[in-house]
């Protein structure tokens, strides 16, 4: 593992995220497909202005919404400490988010405030509540939306990584399955950065991970899911995830990719397969099919994850990072990075973070 492919690979993740989310910015949330084609045309391409009537009304093609905000902070934070810090994100959270909504959906950076940051405000703001007490059962993917720049900082250190976004991740959603995703997920995004496939194997690397304790999943089985031998001893507890089925979900959309008998064409219509709506297990299986069947072509991962419809702004964000840590920085088409608002400060944050991983 090259220091520059890394780093190359890492902040490909990071600018892919921020792309996914203001690609999707004007064509956001449309679950009628006829709808999303008579106001956007048969093909995103680019960058789109809102609609007057819709989500985030306002806003210009190539802003972030309060995704890409709120990963903002998060990108900032690790890069001034150096790491994760608890503290510090809350701070910023309290100082540069939470100011600014009113606990309606409406409202706030980005034009839409999500469920899980506005039970936040209610119990951080309203209720005065202590963070720790904040997250909701939410089963959205507004953690992954920012845990993903930890998974990148810590892309080395599993453990770390593994810690790390459970607790950032509680913050806002409390659902125990839900956190097992969310790391899962930041997961595989540490393996694409250090260089391996989206691919049938990437799941038994993890698994491996588990086995070694480095992971904190609960497994049984031997090797290859076989089961126990009579007399094997329950092993010991990694962690607190009570299993690792989300460590196997990749490698399985992989397989599907692969597999001459299962075609899904044109791609985009993986969302009507895994599903339009908002859910984790929706979004996961479609992010992770995407960038299997797009190792080396960002492009088409991320706008197929656009055009797809539904929660896709949440898709494209994950297949982004993901495609992106694929690509690597190099790799994604310049005009999708100079595109962006503000490209110029986004791309510095993005290497800013990568140049924190401890690389041996």
């Amino acid at each position: 593992m090259s220091k520059k492919s890394i780093q190359d690979r890492a902040s490909g993740a990071i600018m892919g995220a921020f792309i996914g989310d203001a690609l999707a910015l004007g064509p956001h949330w449309y679950y009628s497909l006829d709808d999303l084609r008579r106001d956007y045309g048969e093909w995103i391409s680019s960058y789109t202005d809102p609609k007057p009537d819709r989500y985030h009304a306002g806003l210009k093609g190539g802003q972030l919404s309060q995704a890409g905000f709120i990963l903002t902070l998060m990108v900032r934070s690790l890069v001034d400490r150096g790491g994760y810090d608890t503290e510090d994100f809350c701070r910023r959270l309290d100082e540069e988010l939470l100011p600014l909504l009113d606990g309606t959906p409406v409202s706030g950076p980005g034009g839409y405030t999500s469920q899980s940051i506005r039970e936040v405000w209610r119990r951080r703001v309203q209720q005065k509540l202590p963070w720790g007490e904040t997250g909701s059962h939410a089963d959205t993917t507004e953690a992954i939306e920012r845990t993903l720049a930890i998974a990148v900082r810590y892309a080395l250190k599993p453990g770390q990584l593994a810690d790390a976004i459970t607790q950032n991740t509680l913050l806002t959603q409390s659902d125990e399955i839900v956190v097992s995703l969310t790391v899962a997920y930041g997961a595989v995004l540490s393996l694409l950065i250090q260089g391996h496939a989206l691919d049938t194997e990437l799941s038994g690397k993890l698994m491996k991970l588990v086995k070694k304790g480095e992971l904190p999943f609960h497994v049984v089985t031997r090797d290859n899911l076989q089961m126990p031998r009579p007399g094997d001893p329950d092993p010991p507890r990694a962690g607190r995830f009570a299993s690792p089925d989300a460590l196997l979900t990749p490698s399985y959309m992989a397989a599907a990719v692969n597999d001459p008998e299962i075609r899904i064409e044109p791609a985009w219509k993986v969302s009507i397969v895994y599903g339009m709506p908002c859910a984790i297990y929706h979004q996961l299986p479609a992010a992770y099919y995407l960038a299997a069947r797009f190792p080396s072509d960002f492009e088409s991962a991320v706008l197929n994850a656009v055009n797809g419809g539904g929660q896709n702004q949440a898709r494209a964000i994950l297949t982004g990072a993901l495609a992106g840590a694929q690509t690597g920085l190099s790799g994604i088409p310049r005009n999708l990075i100079d595109g962006l608002k503000e490209a110029a400060i986004l791309e510095t944050l993005a290497k800013d973070l990568a140049a924190c991983i401890e690389i041996p």
